[in-house]
């Protein structure tokens, strides 16, 4: 979802190998490219690479942004770098650009039902009607999180953002 509010903007292009699709802009006074994978999760090591070598970025410098189906849904978990933690779409990165050292934002999708469901059925079915507020507050909670690490610092985001739920009202400063 997140990823579908910047695909409206306009500009975007296609680094070599079309594994992603990018735009460049300026968030809050800084450059940034904003780009979204269009490999299945498991093989999203290849868009880094792609976007690592058409924009000449290392590792710590990209922002990964993806949805957690382990963190209950509206909440949002900031780290400057880390392991996987079983996610396959992290493990493709950190192995495609030999690197733990990947900012990244979790979204929280964890709700109703998965207990009860296959993984990848479960993140790729359309959330519960009583889940569709906290989606779509947490898509703008995130779009705040990522401009307020591009803008400040994973720090500062990290403090502003741990620990909060989209559904617990937005930070008017962020």
């Amino acid at each position: 979802m997140l990823a579908r509010r910047w695909a409206r903007r306009p500009g975007l292009e296609t680094p070599s190998g079309n594994a992603a699709v990018s735009a460049r802009v300026r968030i809050r006074g800084h450059d940034a490219v904003l780009s979204r994978s269009t490999t299945y999760m498991n093989h999203s090591g290849r868009a880094a690479v792609a976007l690592r070598d058409h924009h000449g970025v290392d590792a710590a410098e990209l922002l990964v942004v993806y949805d957690d189906a382990d963190l209950e849904i509206g909440r949002i978990r900031i780290r400057e770098r880390g392991g996987a933690g079983g996610h396959n779409g992290m493990h493709s990165l950190i192995t495609a650009l030999d690197s733990e050292e990947i900012p990244r934002v979790r979204l929280g999708v964890l709700g109703r039902d998965r207990d009860s469901s296959d993984l990848a059925e479960y993140v790729l079915r359309e959330f519960h009607p009583e889940e569709t507020e906290a989606a779509h507050a947490l898509v703008e909670m995130g779009a705040d999180a990522v401009e307020t690490v591009v803008s400040q610092g994973v720090a500062i985001a990290m403090n502003r953002f741990n620990g909060r739920s989209a559904l617990d009202g937005a930070d008017d400063n962020a």
